[in-house]
């Protein structure tokens, strides 16, 4: 059965003739922080937009199973990986500016959009140093640290609507909130892919943004962020739970807690990390006796910020 699937998959790729870079039976640990993940039966990365746009119409008419990828944080992939086809944004990757506007696409690493701003002294996206993956991925979540989200230097997204077409969209700051955009589904962007966005800066001094950059990659430090392969914080933080998820789970003792080789950082108890082996099935198992233990002391139902990709049932 799966080598049908694959066999399947390999013969649609090998009809269609778009610009991309294609492998196949593809590690899907290779492409996420967490670096855990078992084999895609496809990886397609297009090198245009157009590729893009003419990639997800053929996948859209195939009924094959496809998802978009980007840097890959805040992404726990199942060990047995992904039946069908992978598609990411990573090519899509050029940073530019126009004055105090930068226009970044969908795979460009949010490090270097951070360091491309600082460089040329424009304020505005110096909250998200350190931050890991990709632009896409951040405008899709409304990625937020510090006391900061995306959505407020955002000034347009630049999306392939899901009937095909290319836009880009003023952003209406009020259909955006805490870890919440429109991109999420139930409303006229559900099914949309981002391709890139636009930021509005201002003018700062690259020495004092390069000196607040630091301090924040140091706090990341302390908390843990970079000792081992994670994707940052494992919970949103609910305003209505009166203290942070770390706080929860460390009154709960889940700090240094580990299933084999999946583990709660010793440094901060929100920061799921992969000590080295670590198997999906147990950061999940790690991930849901969290949940269970939160939910019967307290009655709070944590809420992961990770997407859960491929088959957990087993």
């Amino acid at each position: 059965m799966l080598a049908d699937a694959m066999a399947t998959v390999r013969e649609f790729l090998e009809k269609i003739n778009i610009d991309a870079r294609l492998a196949f039976d593809e590690p899907l640990s290779a492409h996420t922080t967490f670096r855990i993940g078992g084999p895609a039966d496809a990886w397609v990365e297009p090198r245009t937009e157009a590729a893009m746009s003419a990639l997800v119409a053929a996948l859209r008419a195939s009924g094959l199973p496809w998802v978009v990828l980007g840097g890959g944080a805040n992404v726990l992939a199942s060990d047995s990986g992904f039946r069908g086809v992978v598609v990411t944004t990573r090519a899509l990757a050029s940073i530019e500016r126009d004055g105090p506007v930068v226009r970044a696409g969908a795979g460009a690493r949010v490090t270097e959009l951070v360091a491309a701003t600082i460089d040329a002294s424009l304020a505005g996206l110096d909250f998200a140093a350190g931050l890991p993956g990709s632009v896409g991925g951040a405008v899709y979540m409304n990625a937020r640290c510090y006391d900061r989200e995306f959505a407020d230097v955002l000034s347009a997204v630049r999306r392939l609507d899901r009937d095909g077409s290319l836009r880009e969209d003023a952003i209406e700051r009020g259909a955006w909130a805490y870890k919440r955009t429109p991109f999420m589904g139930g409303g006229e962007h559900d099914g949309s892919i981002v391709l890139g966005a636009s930021f509005r800066l201002e003018p700062g001094d690259a020495a004092a943004l390069k000196a607040r950059a630091r301090e924040l990659e140091a706090d990341r430090r302390a908390k843990g962020h970079f000792d081992h392969p994670c994707a940052g914080s494992m919970f949103k933080n609910d305003r209505g739970f009166g203290r942070p998820s770390g706080k929860i789970l460390d009154e709960l003792g889940f700090r240094g807690r580990r299933i084999g080789d999946a583990a709660v950082s010793e440094k901060h108890a929100n920061i799921f990390v992969n000590l080295g082996s670590a198997r999906a099935a147990d950061m999940k198992a790690l991930v849901d006796s969290a949940r269970a233990a939160a939910l019967e002391a307290f009655g709070f139902k944590l809420e992961p910020e990770v997407v859960f990709l491929g088959d957990f049932t087993d």
